[in-house]
C-alpha cells in the first residue's frame, strides 16, 4: 500500500496582518547596513514580495503565526509601514532555515536571467533599480560572455565561476578558454585568482593580444614559460586523476568491504597475529580508516 507523502506547506498563499507575524530572532543593527540587506529592500519596493514568507500558527495564541523564514523581508516590511504580507503556511513548527537548500545564482545564471529581463522589454535602469546597484554593473553582467566560446560556457554552466574569472577567459583564444574550463571543473576551483594563474601561464600564441601581455611581479620570461610547462603538465594530471577518481573509490570501497568480512574470522585474525602481525596492523588501519569506508562513489 502507497503512502501518501506529506506536504511542507499548504497549496494556497495567505494574506496575514504582519503585526500578527512574530519573529523567532532579532536582526542584528549591523545587518541594516550590508549591501544584501539593501538589495533585498529595493527590490520590495520596486516589485513586492516575490517569495512569500513561511509560518507557522501559534500554538497558543490564536490567529497569530511564527515566522520560519523571512526575517529580513519581514523587517522591511514593517519599515515601509505595510499591512499585510503573503505568506506560506507550514504544516510543520520547525524553525528550519529554507533558504538552506536554495543554490545561489552563480554569475553565468544572473547572465542569463539579465538577457532575458531585458528581451522581455525591461530596461536596464529598472534593473539597476530593483537590484540596488548602478546601471554600469547592470551592463557588465550584461556583456559578462562577451567573446567566450559556447563550448566553455556550457562546462561552467551550474558552476560557481565567478565574473573575474569569467573575465580571465576573454583573455585567451577559444580552445584555450575550453582548455581552462576543464581545469577549473577537475580542480573544483573557480576563484579569479586561480583563473588568473591559467591565464599567465598560457603559451603567447594562444593569447588574443598577446603584444599586451603585462608583465608579472618577480617573474621573467623564463619564469612564465616555466609555469607554462609545468601547467601543462599538471593540467594533464588533472584529467586524469578527473577520469580515474570514480573507479579508484569503488575499488577503495570493495576493498575495505572485503578486508572487513576477512578480519570478521576470528581463525584468519589468529593466524596473522602469530604469523603476519605489521600486515594485520596495516588491515585494521585500512578497515578504520573513515576516509575510505565512508567515501562516496561518484558516477
Amino acid at each position: 500500500m502507497s503512502k501518501r507523502v506529506k506536504l511542507a506547506c499548504k497549496l494556497m498563499i495567505a494574506k496575514i496582518e504582519i503585526e500578527k507575524v512574530l519573529p523567532l530572532r532579532i536582526i542584528a543593527p549591523g545587518t541594516r547596513t550590508t549591501s544584501k540587506y539593501r538589495c533585498i529592500a529595493a527590490s520590495i519596493r520596486e516589485v513586492g514580495i516575490i517569495e512569500p514568507l513561511v509560518v507557522h500558527p501559534h500554538n497558543q495564541l490564536d490567529g497569530h503565526y511564527m515566522l520560519l523564514d523571512g526575517h529580513i523581508r519581514l523587517e522591511i516590511l514593517k519599515e515601509l509601514e505595510k499591512q499585510t504580507v503573503d505568506c506560506l503556511i507550514s504544516t510543520d513548527d520547525e524553525a528550519y532555515t529554507y533558504n538552506h537548500k536554495v543554490n545561489r545564482l552563480s554569475a553565468i545564471q544572473e547572465h542569463f536571467m539579465i538577457l532575458k529581463a531585458i528581451k522581455d522589454g525591461v530596461s536596464e535602469e529598472d534593473i539597476a533599480r530593483t537590484l540596488n546597484v548602478d546601471v554600469a554593473s547592470i551592463r557588465k553582467k550584461r556583456d559578462l560572455l562577451d567573446s567566450i566560446c559556447p563550448e566553455a560556457v556550457q562546462l561552467l554552466k551550474g558552476k560557481r565561476a565567478t565574473a573575474g574569472g569569467l573575465r580571465e577567459l576573454r583573455k585567451v583564444k577559444p580552445m584555450r578558454q575550453i582548455e581552462m574550463a576543464e581545469l577549473m571543473c577537475a580542480s573544483h576551483n573557480f576563484s579569479i585568482t586561480y583563473a588568473k594563474c591559467l591565464t599567465t601561464a598560457t603559451p603567447e600564441d594562444q593569447l588574443v593580444e598577446p603584444e599586451n601581455r603585462k608583465e608579472t611581479d618577480g617573474l621573467s620570461s623564463a619564469d612564465i614559460a616555466r609555469m607554462e610547462r609545468e601547467m601543462e603538465t599538471l593540467s594533464g594530471d588533472f584529467k586524469q586523476i578527473e577520469a580515474a577518481h570514480g573507479k579508484n573509490v569503488l575499488n577503495f570501497v570493495v576493498v575495505v568491504g572485503y578486508l572487513k568480512k576477512l578480519l570478521d574470522n576470528a581463525r584468519i585474525v589468529r593466524y596473522l597475529a602469530q604469523s603476519y602481525p605489521e600486515i594485520l596492523d596495516e588491515f585494521q588501519k585500512i578497515v578504520e580508516s573513515r576516509s575510505l569506508s565512508s567515501m562516496p562513489v561518484e558516477e
